[in-house]
């Protein structure tokens, strides 16, 4: 299975984490489909001001794309989600995944790679997840998912989504099987919390001292010693929620919204970065270079909790082509 011949569009595109997934596996990426803005803005930083964006799935004409091989979508997750009102497919945004099937339909795709939320598991307990299965699979596909973690495969983030692949039946053997891939050694977290920009978290910030209120609220009283704390250096402190959590060796999963991240770094409290969080999603330096200081933090940081974890979808893009190869001889 030559990977590398084959063509794809990267849909709900964010800023192209799953395209760069594909594209280390050979494949070429003919087009994409985001309506945010701001995340488009970054998706041309990174791949080109001449890249094709298609815009609204649920308007494109079908007619007027080029012909591809595969799709890579990381559908809307906010209806599924646990920090959504999950509404499923009652909201509009849980009908994207029939967007989707029509241009799988529409172009006769052979294969895709589809990422949500790990919520999506038990959203209407399961049926939303039944119903979408039925449809890709009355599609034509042969449909096999899992939850897999980010942090066991490359990067040292905390972040368990559901995949699905895709193979449209007639290309495979009926007892054909896909097995996602195996888990991978963990990541070092100091090759990850390397940003060099002042981003220290003291005293001078007018933050700081809504923190230490926050460190005697009635569920962080007395749990914690700030000087203690600042002895270990990468240790990880999330303050999303009200009570205080501490991390060793790993992030906690980034969010759209609520940045509220520091880690310890030469005894000094510092915010997670923009730059430092597109390298905890698998994104290269290199390109985290690119929009380091050209986007907005506040963007960034948005952009990077809404995006897909580069690693994972290589692995399972990976796996796919490796299994469709041996089936072939």
């Amino acid at each position: 299975m030559k990977s590398k011949n084959l063509k794809f569009m990267d849909y709900c595109a964010g800023i192209g984490a799953g395209r760069i997934g594909l594209e280390r596996n050979g494949l070429t990426c003919v087009g994409f489909s985001e309506i945010d803005r701001q995340a488009e803005k970054t998706y041309r930083k990174f791949f080109g001001e001449d890249e094709i964006n298609y815009g609204d799935l649920m308007k494109i004409d079908t007619n007027k794309l080029p012909d591809f091989d595969m799709m890579i979508a990381g559908f809307p997750c906010q209806t599924f989600s646990v920090i959504g009102q999950r509404k499923g497919m009652q909201d509009e945004r849980g009908q994207i995944i029939y967007g989707l099937i029509k241009i799988m339909l529409d172009k006769n795709l052979k294969y895709f790679i589809l990422e949500n939320v790990k919520g999506l598991t038990n959203h209407d307990n399961g049926n939303s997840l039944k119903v979408i299965l039925s449809e890709l699979d009355k599609a034509g596909y042969k449909v096999f998912y899992q939850v897999l973690n980010s942090v066991d495969y490359g990067v040292p983030q905390m972040r368990e989504r559901i995949y699905f692949v895709g193979i449209r039946k007639d290309l495979v053997p009926e007892d054909f099987q896909f097995y996602f891939p195996e888990r991978q050694p963990r990541a070092d977290i100091k090759d990850y919390l390397i940003d060099t920009k002042e981003l220290e978290f003291d005293e001078k910030k007018v933050a700081y001292e809504t923190f230490l209120k926050y460190l005697n609220n009635k569920y962080n009283k007395g749990q914690h010693d700030i000087k203690e704390i600042l002895k270990q250096d990468y240790l990880v402190i999330d303050t999303r929620q009200s009570d205080l959590r501490i991390y060793r060796d790993k992030v906690p999963t980034l969010r759209t919204g609520r940045h509220g991240i520091l880690y310890v770094r030469d005894g000094k409290f510092r915010k997670l970065s923009g730059y430092e969080s597109l390298l905890l999603q698998g994104f290269p330096k290199e390109l985290a270079k690119i929009v380091d200081e050209v986007i907005e933090e506040i963007h960034l940081l948005k952009q990077t909790g809404n995006a897909m974890t580069v690693n994972a979808i290589e692995a399972i893009a990976r796996e796919l082509f490796n299994t469709l190869e041996k089936h072939e001889k």
